[in-house]
């Protein structure tokens, strides 16, 4: 055994500048593709699965001939089966690690989700971060990073909150039933109209109304704002500032629940009451 160690010392030392040469040809590829594809339009994500790839392919060529040259024996035909066979061991035993790789690689082709969007998938909502080949992070609005495996994102609905530039939204706004409800909506219109943060291009404001409640006649305020999480909370708030301080400028009541306590009997004085009655 010790012969025959040293009689393949000289192959494995060509193996070895085999390898050292596929190290540097791999480093040469990745920074090529990289700066070919920095002048490309494609997303920094693609560009980074490529440059992966590329690496990938050039380290199991070099590997490949490697092997070649340290066992005569072996053919690249051989050595392809083998790893036909290893990859079917392999597959079951990383079955959730292939899984996520390949659902990584077709989510990075997605164009409806790019870092920067901000989703929703499975109760977790919050900016993406970053796409990796096998999972994704997501930063929530309230600062915590989440590590997503990607299968989740290929197999489940994901709720693109920023697919689009601007999203509705809409708000319950009740008058008493006494309140003229022409008059009502005018005021209220005009004081989603002068709110800085509601679109008014291409998506009207709609003031529908749009039921019976137990004290009030609610109407439905729809408009359009910036898709942002932010966005989306500072333009509620300005719209439902402007509005109840226009309905309060223009005398209309919004209604709240008034209590009226009945009691069965009448309730006894207390001493100090019934002193003060005798007296």
């Amino acid at each position: 055994m010790a012969r025959d160690t040293i009689a393949l010392l000289p192959q494995i030392a060509v193996a070895t500048l085999v390898l050292i040469l596929t190290w540097a040809i791999a480093a040469l590829g990745r920074s090529l593709i990289t700066r070919t594809l920095s002048r490309t339009k494609l997303r920094p994500s693609l560009q980074d699965l490529f440059t992966l790839l590329t690496s990938i392919l050039i380290w199991v060529f070099g590997i490949m001939v490697a092997a070649v040259i340290v066992f005569p024996g072996l053919t690249p035909a051989s050595i392809l089966a083998g790893l036909g066979i290893g990859s079917v061991a392999i597959g079951f035993a990383f079955k959730d690690v292939f899984e996520n790789f390949l659902a990584g690689i077709i989510i990075l082709f997605r164009r409806e989700m790019r870092m920067g969007d901000h989703i929703e998938c499975e109760g977790i909502e919050g900016k993406v971060a970053h796409i990796a080949i096998r999972e994704s992070h997501i930063r929530q609005t309230d600062g915590q990073l989440v590590i997503v495996p990607n299968a989740m994102l290929f197999k489940n609905p994901v709720y693109v909150r920023t697919d689009q530039k601007h999203r509705r939204q809409t708000v319950i706004c009740g008058v008493a039933y006494d309140v003229d409800l022409n008059e009502a909506r005018t005021v209220i219109s005009k004081a989603v109209e002068s709110c800085e943060t509601v679109e008014q291009g291409d998506h009207p404001i709609h003031i529908f109304a749009q039921e019976f409640g137990d004290s009030s006649i609610n109407f439905e305020v729809t408009w359009w704002t910036g898709s942002a999480p932010l966005e989306q909370r500072r333009s509620r708030d300005e719209v439902v500032t402007a509005v109840k301080r226009a309905l309060d400028d223009a005398g209309l009541e919004i209604p709240f629940p008034y209590r009226t306590l009945t009691f069965k009997e009448p309730l006894p004085l207390s001493r100090s009451e019934d002193d003060e009655a005798e007296g």
